[in-house]
């Protein structure tokens, strides 16, 4: 399609519907007075450590993180995680809660993406195929990472994972106004390694595969959503997988993180419906060439 016909197909298209919105309004509304509730009940019923003002920072923190994520397929455990360790959090506490949110969103933002026509996982044989190969990769990225984290420098790791990050946005810009040939090939590595990054720090997944996908082929909406889909399941596994060894999943932490994230979706899938092609591959390019340096200032720093 055109620049010209994906402006006025655009142009036609409504902007986010009252409904939509109405409901979004009530359902956040819900869960603030439920949030605050949680924080007044007595200390002999089932309630939350938590301040308000800490849940409240919680929740919007996710809301915003993940308003990202599923606009531009990345930027929710990069982001989010960092600031829950400012915030005081252990690493124990924010990754499995990390992982079992993105589970729970990445299923409904790739449902709302289908929904709004971002990508169609009935009819793209491209798209079927790229979320099969991604799917597969994420257990064996996951479980090689449990292995990892106690057998390699965490330090080399990183410098590796974000090297390819810079690599991914760099190309995605420099390519943001062609469309390239579709490579699975280049799927599978950057899956394999997406996948392992994700389950060994409960971020960096999106950015490479977001990326990687538009780098190997695939439209830059139908890059978002299939990330959403994929990424479920490699927190699925992960999650899992710190299950599995003892970890545990913070009552309190839990419920801002996955409420506030679930509520994103829905603005966000119809904010990807509203942006043109070129617009969203610059998007995902220069948001993950940031991601990447800010990584880089983080490993050097």
């Amino acid at each position: 399609m055109s620049d010209r016909a994906e402006a006025l197909s655009l142009a036609r298209q409504p902007p986010w519907g009252g409904r939509r919105l109405r409901l979004w309004g009530v359902a956040t509304l819900a869960a603030l007075v439920g949030f605050y509730l949680q924080t007044q009940t007595p200390d002999w019923l089932p309630h939350t450590s938590l301040a308000f003002g800490t849940v409240l920072a919680v929740f919007f923190a996710a809301m915003a993180c993940e308003l990202v994520d599923s606009s531009l397929g990345m930027g929710y455990g990069t982001t989010l995680t960092p600031l829950l360790l400012l915030a005081g959090f252990e690493p124990l506490q924010i990754v499995p809660a990390v992982l079992l949110s993105e589970l729970l969103t990445g299923l409904a933002a790739g449902l709302m993406h289908h929904w709004d026509g971002n990508v169609d996982l009935l009819g793209d044989r491209r798209a079927r195929r790229t979320l099969g190969l991604l799917c597969a990769l994420s257990a064996l990225g996951a479980v090689a990472a449990v292995w990892v984290a106690l057998s390699v420098s965490k330090f080399w790791l990183g410098v590796f994972i974000t090297a390819i990050v810079l690599a991914m946005g760099l190309v995605t810009l420099l390519t943001w106004r062609r469309q390239a040939r579709y490579r699975p090939g280049g799927i599978v590595a950057i899956g394999l390694v997406a996948a392992f990054n994700k389950a060994l720090s409960g971020g960096g997944y999106g950015p490479l595969v977001t990326a990687g996908q538009v780098v190997s082929g695939l439209p830059a909406r139908g890059a978002v959503a299939i990330t959403s889909f994929a990424e479920s399941l490699t927190c699925a596994v992960g999650l899992a997988t710190y299950l599995a060894v003892g970890s545990r999943l913070d009552v309190d932490l839990v419920p801002p993180l996955v409420f506030g994230a679930l509520l994103s979706v829905p603005l966000a899938t119809g904010l990807v419906r509203r942006m043109r092609e070129t617009h969203l591959r610059l998007a995902v390019g220069a948001l993950t060439c940031a991601l990447g340096v800010v990584s880089l200032a983080k490993l050097v720093g």
